[in-house]
């Protein structure tokens, strides 16, 4: 608020400036709070540099959170001037300040708990993949694992705005892929020739394209883990077996021949 102090300032004009109503300026007046102490020659009561100051200091305070008992309190404290006021009042907007910080920080990663994989419902899930886990068990183990690593929570938002249809096309795009995998092993073609190591290709990418950037180092580790885990093993063994140790090896020549 601008005070103005060339002049006096009517109810009305103090309002526009502090951003604030009339009815608000005349209750602080009838409470005693910020009175206009001036008159116009027409005998308008009219506010002062003094009276400004003293306005400007209860709206901070208000603006803090206190009521307007604790308010009074505080502008009519003797001990206090000017300067007073203002370094207390930095001091509690300081202490605000870091407090709203904590807060949106701790909404920040409360948001981000909540943008665990797939929004689709139990019964979606069972439409899309065929089981209920994948936005519930496994998301949470998901995030126990790898829940700090840049690759989970660029895929956590990413996949936070799937809609039903973007996971179905995923999921033809996996199934399409595990097909592909599984011709290429049943006839025969090796791990480490062109067509194989083409899919291991296009796999990085489908992960790149829907999940988080996949580059080679990462691309390994996940060949590593679809032997260690049985649950990941079981997904290729149960399309080919065999498969599962395919592909490990068909993703290693791939990375292999990029470096």
């Amino acid at each position: 608020m601008d005070d103005e102090s060339a002049e006096d300032l009517t109810v009305g004009r103090v309002a526009r400036l502090a951003g604030v109503t009339v009815r608000t300026l005349h209750h602080y007046d009838r409470i005693g709070l910020v009175r206009p102490s001036g008159r116009t020659s027409a005998g308008y009561r009219v506010y002062g540099a003094d009276d400004l100051e003293r306005l400007r200091w209860v709206l901070v305070y208000r603006e803090l959170g206190f009521p307007l008992d604790e308010v009074r309190l505080l502008v009519d404290d003797p001990d206090v001037d000017t300067v007073g006021h203002l370094r207390r009042q930095r001091d509690l907007l300081i202490e605000r300040g870091e407090r709203l910080v904590a807060m949106v920080a701790a909404i920040d990663r409360h948001l981000e708990a909540r943008a665990m994989g797939m929004r689709l419902t139990p019964e979606e899930q069972l439409e899309v993949f065929g089981t209920d886990k994948v936005g519930g068990e496994w998301a949470d183990e998901a995030e126990r694992r790898w829940g700090e690593t840049d690759a989970y929570q660029e895929s956590q938002r990413r996949a936070a705005a799937y809609t039903k249809d973007d996971w179905a096309r995923l999921k033809a795009e996996g199934d399409t892929a595990l097909r592909a995998w599984r011709d290429a092993l049943l006839a025969g073609l090796p791990a480490d020739g062109p067509e194989a190591m083409a899919l291991a290709e296009e796999h990085r990418q489908h992960i790149t394209r829907w999940f988080y950037d996949c580059g080679y180092d990462i691309h390994v580790g996940l060949a590593e883990m679809y032997l260690a885990d049985e649950r990941f093993t079981q997904v290729y063994e149960d399309v080919a077996p065999g498969l599962a140790q395919y592909v490990h090896d068909a993703i290693l020549a791939n990375a292999v021949s990029h470096i």
